[in-house]
């Protein structure tokens, strides 16, 4: 009987599982999660910040015996490191786990930054059901909240504090609001519409210390001093591998992965956040800690586990943000590549911003702000990496021309879709 180990009580590692036992009812499936919780949805943490759901609402499974009724074993421990001869996890403590197929999905870890004072009480990260509960027990009505990093992640923790009703300051050391994911202008609208919702903005600014006292104190590189009740440190994640340093596996940010999901050693495999997964559109591999990469990443694997022969057809490169109300989004290259070419249409009065980047006649990465009818029709230009022909240069005279374009150019090379299935998509 073949026993699968999962690294990873994510969703990632939980989709992995149900899809092996879909497909191999006889295997042996473990399930290893480093926390003393059920397996969770990082993602569902921010709603409950926001008193929308209750604990169990960030569960990816509700029902108490759904694990024991697939006969996936869920059990916690640490994996610190792995031996590749013998098939075998080594767990904190001394334990060893023997396997048959491998599944790293360790996911992300919190980036610590060399902040004297960022160990300190009251100092704390936005990314486990335990941090949620220290964050919600002093962010109450009226506390005063520092919170560093504005980046995608920051944003919706932003969203879930300002709902509790504290008097919050961020601080961003980028030049604009989510920076790694928006250009100038539209991370400069996100900080604007931020402002006016009575938050207090910094970019350009780093928090240099904190002093551990009641109540906390930040000196920024501005020096602006911040008094804070609070402190929460969002300054970004990266793949959760370090116990993989020194290892045969073979890594680069992340794990690396062929288009299997399979690493450089045979029955090893990895998916989601940790995994630096090979994109067959653009040749490279890439890490996009997205959960819709997560779930495809895991099934893939999952099913070469099994196997059966499956392949990733590419790593989405997606992000679509709701600051406060404002809708963001982000596709594929967004700063576009050396000799493309670019548009970009503006309107701050009416909230709106759109910026496309082409590289001959392809759509190959979009920002938007307020353009929520247009989602769908840059996701099928970007992805599908539809020739838009004479399209592009109607595009670059007038940008707002979107749905024309995908219909017409998915009817110049024969993929015709409805006008309805193109305000779907």
């Amino acid at each position: 009987m073949t026993h699968h180990v999962i690294l990873g009580a994510g969703p990632a590692g939980v989709i992995a599982a149900e899809t092996i036992r879909k497909h191999a009812p006889q295997d042996a499936i473990t399930i290893v999660g480093d926390e003393p919780e059920p397996p969770y949805s990082r993602m569902a943490i921010p709603y409950l910040l926001a008193g929308n759901i209750a604990e169990a609402g960030t569960h990816l499974r509700h029902a108490p015996d759904h694990f024991e009724r697939q006969r996936i074993t869920v059990r916690r421990g640490r994996a610190v490191s792995i031996d590749t001869v013998e098939r075998e996890v080594a767990l904190e403590g001394g334990e060893r786990l023997g396997f048959d197929r491998l599944l790293i999905a360790t996911g992300s870890r919190p980036v610590k930054p060399p902040v004297p004072g960022i160990d300190s009480p009251g100092v704390h990260t936005c990314w486990t059901l335990d941090d949620a509960r220290h964050i919600m027990q002093l962010a109450t009505k009226g506390a005063r909240v520092l919170q560093m990093g504005a980046g995608f992640i920051g944003c919706i923790i932003m969203e879930a504090l300002a709902t509790r009703g504290v008097k919050l300051t961020v601080v961003e050391m980028g030049d604009r609001m989510v920076p790694r994911m928006m250009g100038p202008t539209a991370g400069g609208m996100i900080k604007a519409w931020c402002e006016s919702k009575g938050i207090t903005v910094r970019t350009g600014a780093r928090v240099e210390a904190i002093e551990a006292e009641a109540p906390l104190s930040a000196r920024l590189s501005t020096g602006e001093r911040v008094a804070a009740d609070l402190v929460i440190n969002a300054t970004g994640v990266k793949p959760a591998i370090g116990f993989l340093e020194g290892s045969v596996i073979a890594l680069g940010v992340g794990v690396l992965t062929d288009a299997r999901m399979q690493t450089n050693v045979p029955g090893i495999y990895a998916a989601g956040d940790c995994a630096e997964a090979f994109d067959a559109l653009t040749g490279k591999t890439v890490v996009s800690a997205i959960q819709p990469n997560a779930a495809e990443q895991a099934r893939i694997a999952a099913l070469n586990m099994v196997g059966q022969c499956a392949s990733l057809r590419q790593v989405t490169q997606i992000n679509v943000l709701d600051t406060l109300g404002m809708i963001s989004t982000s596709f594929g290259n967004w700063q576009g590549v050396t000799g493309g070419e670019h548009v970009e249409l503006t309107d701050e009065t009416l909230g709106r911003h759109l910026s496309l980047q082409f590289k001959d006649d392809v759509l190959i990465g979009a920002n938007s702000v307020g353009w929520t009818d247009q989602v769908g029709v840059l996701r099928g230009l970007v992805e599908g990496r539809v020739h838009l022909g004479p399209w592009k240069d109607e595009l670059l005279r007038d940008p707002t021309l979107l749905s024309k374009a995908y219909l017409g150019a998915a009817q110049a090379q024969g993929q015709w879709v409805s006008a309805a299935d193109a305000r779907r998509r």
